[in-house]
C-alpha cells in the first residue's frame, strides 16, 4: 500500500500543479469533473450498454402498458410486476460495473482531502495562557499485543511545539492509549518523535501557522493498510512497531467561495462536480446509464 500511495501522491503533485495556479476552488471543481468524465468513459467500456438500453426501453414499454390498460387491473398488476423486475435488472446492470470504479475514487478523494480539507494548527504565543481543551490533543494508540508498552512512551517535540501549560503525557496501559495536549508557539513544518521503552521510534508530521505553505496535511498516521487508503501521504507503521494510530485534529479549511468547508466540503464538491460533468457528456458520448 505504501508503494501505491507514494505513486498516487507523486502523480497528483504533477497533475494538480497547473490547475492550482488558478485557485483551489477551480482545481476542486475542474479536477472532480475530469474524474467524473473519465469514470463514465470507463463505465461505457466495462458495462453492457446494449442490455442497459434494452432494459430501459422495456421499462418504458411496461409504463405505457399501464397507461393504456389502466382500467384492466389484471394487466396493470402484471405490468407493474414486470416494471419492478426490470428495475432490478437495470440496477444490477449499472451497479455491477460501477462498484470497481469506487476503488480509484477512494484514492482520488483521499488525495483531495489531505490537500484541501485542512488548515495548519494555529500558533499561540508562549506567554498566552490557555485552558485545557484549547490546544491540540495528540492521541497515540498501540495494538493489543503492545498495550502495556504505552507506559514507557516518550514524546519529543521540536522547538516551536510545547505541552499545554507544561502538562505531562497521560498514559493508559489498560487500553494502550496515550494523550497529550500541545500548542504551537511558532509557525513551522514539524516532525514529532514517539519512542517506546524497547527503542521503537516513529514520527508524525504536524504543520502549524497559516503562513506555512505545504502541499498536504494529514491528521492521522496509521498502521493498517485499509486505513492507509484514506490517509495516503504518510507511510504506515511497521507491522512489528506496535503503533496502530497517531492522530490529532487540524482545523477545517476555508474553501473560499464554495458553500461548504473542510472534509465534508471537499466530498460534496467532488460528488456534485463529477456528477454534473458526467451528466453533461452522457449524450455526446452516447453513454447509457
Amino acid at each position: 500500500m505504501n508503494v501505491l500511495n507514494r505513486a498516487c501522491t507523486a502523480a497528483f503533485d504533477v497533475f494538480l500543479t497547473p490547475f492550482e495556479l488558478l485557485g483551489m476552488e477551480f482545481t476542486l471543481i475542474t479536477v472532480s469533473g475530469i474524474f467524473g468524465i473519465l469514470a463514465l468513459i470507463v463505465f461505457k467500456h466495462i458495462s453492457s450498454q446494449k442490455r442497459i438500453k434494452a432494459t430501459k426501453d422495456k421499462i418504458k414499454g411496461h409504463m405505457i402498458e399501464i397507461r393504456l390498460y389502466q382500467d384492466d387491473l389484471v394487466i396493470v398488476a402484471r405490468a407493474i410486476g414486470k416494471v419492478l423486475l426490470r428495475n432490478l435488472q437495470y440496477l444490477a446492470l449499472n451497479f455491477g460495473p460501477i462498484l470497481p470504479l469506487f476503488i480509484p475514487f477512494v484514492f482520488v478523494l483521499a488525495q483531495f482531502v489531505v490537500r484541501y480539507a485542512f488548515d495548519p494548527v494555529p500558533v499561540t504565543p508562549a506567554h498566552v495562557v490557555m485552558l485545557a481543551g484549547q490546544g491540540t490533543m495528540i492521541t497515540v494508540e498501540l495494538d493489543e499485543a503492545h498495550r502495556q508498552d504505552i507506559a514507557s512512551l516518550t514524546i519529543e517535540y521540536p522547538d516551536g511545539l510545547a505541552p499545554l501549560n507544561g502538562k505531562p503525557v497521560v498514559r493508559i496501559p489498560a487500553i494502550g492509549k496515550a494523550f497529550h495536549e500541545i500548542i504551537a508557539t511558532k509557525a513551522g513544518d514539524y516532525e514529532i518523535a514517539f519512542t517506546l521503552g524497547d527503542g521503537t521510534r516513529v514520527t508524525k508530521r504536524l504543520v502549524a501557522g497559516a503562513e506555512t505553505h505545504v502541499r498536504w496535511m494529514q491528521p492521522e498516521r496509521v498502521g493498517l493498510a485499509l486505513a492507509a487508503a484514506l490517509w495516503p501521504v504518510e507511510e504506515t507503521f511497521g507491522s512489528d512497531s506496535g503503533f496502530v494510530k497517531i492522530s490529532f485534529e487540524y482545523p477545517e479549511s476555508d474553501l473560499g467561495w464554495l458553500p461548504m468547508s473542510g472534509v465534508l466540503g471537499v466530498l460534496v464538491v467532488f460528488f456534485v462536480a463529477s456528477m454534473a460533468f458526467g451528466v453533461a457528456i452522457l449524450k455526446p458520448l452516447g453513454i447509457q446509464i
